[in-house]
């Protein structure tokens, strides 16, 4: 049975560690804010850029002058998986949820006999994948130094991969992130990214089939507007991880100030049990004594 002195050095440590998950917590509410507006803030952006996008894809079609990214290379053999997580921990399921599902999808790919290579942005995400995976992984982007996500952010993301694209290193690349919905519900998310692959909006049929003419042609503007796809989409990732990430990281702060909550009170009660029985031995001792003389 643990001491006196034992059970106050560890309600005061519990005490200690209720503070800091408490402190987290309201940074989290605080950068949550920021973060979920910045999310949802480009939404309309990117909803109407994959339109505009899925309108010019279609006018194209299967033309042989497609560029490369909306046609591919004709091949869907070796797969590019980006698996953005968070650069930081404390943040409950998160990172393990968005790295569960690039592992669950690399390996139906590996089943049907694809080749696999994995590009993780964010030190969460390599750290879980180095451990079972190392022979996949292909490079890593370091974001820990960046303060605030910028566009310029999910430019370099793309330039890298764009790169290994253009140099024949694989056929289709696929994100992984989380998608925010609220603070304590946060998707997972596999998104295809190349071949350009633009998902179809409510009212999106009606826009396809109203003829328009471009100037210049549909093949010289995707060839100038794909990349940039590219990017949009990695940068609405990008925010719909941080704002995940803060929601996650907000929820399990609670769940732990309130944990700690509930285990400083039955330290106390276990505390003044004990003092309670050190105190009836004293009486004891005295009493007996006492009658002894």
């Amino acid at each position: 049975m643990p001491s006196l002195k034992d059970l106050k050095n560890r309600i005061e440590s519990v005490k200690s560690t209720r503070k800091i998950t408490k402190a987290m917590q309201m940074v989290a509410a605080a950068k949550l804010r920021r973060a979920q507006e910045a999310a949802e803030d480009a939404r309309p952006y990117t909803e109407r850029f994959n339109a505009v996008m899925a309108g010019l894809a279609a006018s194209v079609g299967g033309s042989d002058s497609a560029p490369k990214l909306l046609g591919g290379t004709g091949s869907d053999q070796v797969h590019l998986l980006v698996v953005l997580t968070a650069e930081r921990g404390l943040c409950g399921g998160f990172n393990s949820n968005i790295v569960r599902l690039a592992r669950t999808h690399a390996a139906k790919l590996k089943a049907a006999g694809k080749t696999v290579k994995i590009l993780t942005v964010g030190k969460k995400g390599r750290d879980a994948l180095k451990r079972d995976s190392a022979d996949l992984m292909v490079g890593h982007v370091d974001l820990s130094e960046v303060k605030r996500l910028s566009y310029a952010d999910a430019q370099g993301i793309a330039q890298n991969v764009l790169s290994r694209f253009d140099a024949g290193e694989f056929d289709v690349a696929t994100i992984f992130y989380s998608k925010f919905v609220n603070v304590v519900s946060q998707v997972p998310t596999a998104q295809q990214v190349i071949p350009a692959d633009f998902p179809a909006e409510d009212g999106a049929q009606d826009s396809v089939s109203t003829v328009y003419d471009y100037e210049p042609g549909e093949e010289e503007i995707l060839a100038d507007l794909l990349p940039r796809g590219v990017a949009t989409q990695i940068f609405s990732a990008l925010l719909e991880n941080g704002a995940s990430e803060q929601g996650a990281r907000m929820s399990a702060m609670d769940n732990a100030t309130r944990n700690a909550g509930d285990m400083i009170d039955k330290l106390t009660i276990q505390f003044n049990r004990s003092r309670q029985a050190v105190i009836t031995n004293e009486l004891i001792e005295i009493i007996s004594g006492a009658e002894a003389l």
